[in-house]
């Protein structure tokens, strides 16, 4: 019986089987429409970059209303943003607005090859009076558009610029001046940055002198609104503070050259600017040539020493106190100190009582003495640790002739002068009252 419901069983599924896959094999196919074109969708479609189009509605629009009237062309822009697509044609847009057309690569006005003749905007800064009051007018107008679309003033800082500053060439030194006029009142919104000074850095730009004769003419009308400390900070976040010497050819690149260029321009504020850092530079090219000789196995000995720093010291133009600081910055700056505070002020003393001669050598005047107390002071305050060493420190260079009985109590009486100084005051009354002691003996013994 039950191979007979096993056979009934097998049949029955054979049967289904044959029946479905004669149903797939005679399944029509579904119908297909002939003749029909299918439409793509909207958002599919890839709309054609007509930068022409847009520059012939714009032109036309600029030049239909009072450009002597910036109101009216600030307020024109403003509307025909909500008209024209100037997020896709920023660039057309900038051109036309600085320049008065399209600009072709490298710098000349696109011409139309379909029109006779382009249209160029009556209103752009090319066609501005060269004056700084024009140019301000000029000025005013982009702040107003990049303000209202954020967009664009981010377009306009980091490619219009840039693009632009490396065209100076094809531009007439009327242009160019123009230029270094807004470039000066772009950078003295403090909104942007200056990366874009990096476009004349272009060799050819330099060696030709036009690098040089642009910064003149951007600093002297940037010093107009800013501060020469205001200047630095934008100058220094887009690393261009070290490299002002690089728009000089490279034929006159000195500082003797840059100093001269720029007072005779009037611009001081830039002469001490750059003297400045470059007082700072032999500064740190002193402490590294100091430091690797006293990291030697074998230093140089004191004498040696003080030879070698007054060598440097001419070299690098550094006064008396500046050398005596670095010097004492390079000895304690070579050694790792102990962490434990209590290990601190042994270690500190047997560090730096061999170098107290080359000190002595650098502090032959009572001011050089008065300087070096004070960094003393700053770098036991700086590092906590030697909070309680300061005395001894200074014990010891008094001992070694580094520092007289005089600069000392002079430090003492001059009120609440440095950092921790009510601490340390504390610290050395009673090494103070011993000075003054002796020399009261010494004034009743005479």
């Amino acid at each position: 019986m039950h191979c007979t419901l096993h056979l009934q069983l097998n049949h029955s599924i054979r049967d289904r089987t044959s029946q479905t896959l004669l149903f797939m094999s005679n399944k029509q196919p579904k119908p297909v429409l002939t003749g029909q074109r299918i439409r793509t969708r909207k958002r599919d479609e890839k709309e054609k970059y007509h930068p022409n189009g847009f520059s012939e509605i714009l032109v036309n629009g600029l030049n239909d209303v009072n450009v002597n009237d910036l109101e009216e062309v600030a307020k024109y822009l403003d509307g025909a943003g909500s008209k024209l697509d100037y997020k896709r044609y920023w660039e057309t847009l900038f051109d036309i607005l600085l320049a008065g057309g399209i600009l072709a690569p490298g710098g000349n006005l696109l011409q139309d090859d379909d029109k006779k003749e382009t249209a160029i905007s009556k209103f752009c800064l090319f066609s501005a009076e060269e004056t700084t009051e024009a140019i301000k007018g000029v000025a005013t107008v982009f702040q107003r558009l990049t303000r209202r679309y954020r967009y664009l003033g981010k377009k306009l800082e980091d490619d219009e610029m840039k693009k632009i500053l490396s065209f100076l060439k094809s531009f007439s030194p009327s242009e160019r001046n123009k230029l270094a006029m807004f470039t000066g009142l772009f950078l003295s919104t403090g909104e942007s940055p200056a990366n874009c000074l990096e476009s004349l850095m272009n060799e050819t730009l330099v060696k030709e002198g036009i690098s040089l004769e642009f910064f003149k003419v951007m600093f002297r009308t940037w010093l107009g609104e800013k501060d020469m400390s205001s200047i630095a900070k934008v100058l220094r976040k887009a690393s261009m503070d070290r490299r002002l010497l690089e728009v000089i050819p490279s034929t006159k690149r000195t500082e003797a050259y840059f100093e001269k260029y720029f007072a005779e321009a009037g611009l001081d504020q830039l002469v001490t600017f750059q003297r400045n850092l470059q007082h700072d530079d032999n500064k740190n090219v002193f402490m590294t040539e100091l430091k690797e000789l006293l990291e030697k196995e074998s230093p140089p000995t004191p004498k040696e020493l003080i030879a070698i720093c007054t060598e440097m010291q001419a070299k690098t133009l550094l006064t008396e106190p500046e050398v005596a600081n670095l010097i004492w910055n390079c000895i304690m700056d070579i050694v790792e100190w102990n962490k434990r505070e209590e290990l601190i002020t042994e270690q500190a003393l047997r560090h730096i009582k061999p170098y107290t001669p080359i000190l002595a050598g650098f502090t032959s005047q009572a001011s050089t003495e008065l300087s070096l107390l004070y960094e003393i002071q700053e770098y036991c305050y700086t590092n906590i640790n030697f909070m309680k060493t300061f005395q001894k420190i200074v014990f010891l260079l008094y001992r070694t002739d580094v520092l007289s009985e005089e600069t000392i109590l002079k430090w003492n009486k001059e009120f609440q002068v440095g950092k921790g100084k009510s601490v340390f005051l504390t610290h050395m009354k009673q090494f103070v009252e011993w000075l003054e002691n002796a020399e009261e003996e010494s004034d009743e013994d005479d």
